[in-house]
Formats: C-alpha cells, sequence, structure tokens
C-alpha cells in the first residue's frame, strides 16, 4: 500500500500509521536479509519500493512467518500496544546472536501539540525511510563479515493486556555479549516514531 494511500484529510490516522510502519518493517527485515546474507542471492527477487529497489525474499517460508508475525504487529500498532521490534540474527550452530537490529516505536500521544503541526508530506516521509533503508545497505561497510550459517528471529514487544497468538512463545531478549552498536535514522508518521539501531558482536581480536 503507498504512503499517499494512508493520507487522511492531510494527516495520517493511527489506523493507516501502523499500515505504513507495518509495511517498513517487512521491506526492512527483507533488505536486512538480503544485505547481511542470510540467504542465498537467488532466495531473493527486487521489488520497487520508496523510491527504491528492494530485494525481498521469495522464500515460502520465510514470507509466511514475517507475515504471521506483522498481522498482530499492526494490529497492536493501531491500538498503541507495541513499543518494539527487533530483528535478532543468530548461528545457526552456535545458536549466539550476532546480530540485532531494534526498532524503538513511540506513539505520538500529545495530540493538541500534534494537531498543531502541519502534516508530513508523502515526500519528507518517503525520504526519511530511504535514509534508513541506504544505511541498511550501506552497513556491510561497518559490520563484520557473517562467516557461518545464520538464521534469525522477531521479537515483539508488546504490552501485557495485548492479544498475543497461541502459537507465539516467550523468548529472551538475545542480547550480544560486549557488544557495539550503531544508531540509525529515525522516520515518524502523524502518529508513530520509528528509531532505529544495530547491535553487533565487537571481534575478539580487537579487543
Amino acid at each position: 500500500m503507498s504512503v499517499q494511500a494512508q493520507l487522511t484529510r492531510g494527516k495520517i490516522t493511527l489506523k493507516g500509521s501502523a499500515k505504513i510502519v507495518t509495511e517498513f518493517f517487512i521491506f526492512g527485515i527483507n533488505s536486512i536479509l538480503f544485505q547481511r546474507g542470510i540467504y542465498p542471492v537467488e532466495d531473493f527477487e527486487m521489488q520497487k519500493k520508496y523510491g527504491l529497489d528492494i530485494w525481498v525474499s521469495n522464500d515460502q517460508q520465510v514470507t509466511r512467518y514475517l507475515e504471521n508475525i506483522m498481522k498482530s504487529v499492526e494490529e497492536w500498532l493501531s491500538l498503541g500496544k507495541i513499543n518494539k521490534l527487533v530483528l535478532a540474527v543468530n548461528s545457526r550452530e552456535t545458536r549466539e546472536t550476532l546480530e540485532r537490529w531494534q526498532f524503538d516505536i513511540q506513539l505520538i500521544e500529545d495530540q493538541a501539540e500534534e494537531a498543531a503541526r502541519p502534516a508530513k508530506s508523502e515526500k519528507a516521509l518517503q525520504m526519511e525511510i530511504q535514509a534508513i533503508f541506504r544505511q541498511i545497505a550501506a552497513s556491510v561497510s561497518f559490520l563484520p563479515i557473517i562467516e557461518e550459517k545464520c538464521t534469525f528471529n522477531i521479537l515483539v514487544y508488546a504490552d501485557s493486556d495485548a492479544e498475543v497468538p497461541t502459537t507465539w512463545t516467550d523468548s529472551d531478549p538475545l542480547h550480544i555479549k560486549n557488544a557495539e552498536q550503531v544508531r540509525l535514522r529515525s522516520f515518524s508518521t502523524d502518529a508513530h516514531r520509528v528509531e532505529a539501531m544495530v547491535a553487533y558482536r565487537r571481534d575478539p581480536d580487537l579487543c
């Protein structure tokens, strides 16, 4: 769904914002999986989004996994019941977390103050999102090379009263020992603000 389709009378509604943020997560996670080489290049196909060429997985198992998670994420976003989403990249052999991509989500609750601000234009929103995708693509220049086979997990931090699917399980936070952190760009709609960062395992030879 296009950014423009979410604009209602100049302002982005909470429900529309939830769709925009969820769509960002879907494309963002796919881009990270491609750029970090978690799956073979032939498992991806290029799609045009946000004025950029973004590689998206065509693996049905990965697609179903993301779709199932994002269905709940979008609902919780529209209800203001989610504050963080994490993509953890783990070693298949040791299960150790090698990278942890974290997206902090803030609900813009001061409606009186927000109402006084001009609505964010589609162009401004797209430029903010483009900046994050460019950083993801450039991450290969500062993140350590991943030489082992990896898998990934999605962690969602929701309020205690959020209705959780019965197939979901609790997880530890999958933190990284002796991690380095890099803060990435952020973007905001008229209802949500998303701040991104990546943590990665420090090379022990450089300690």
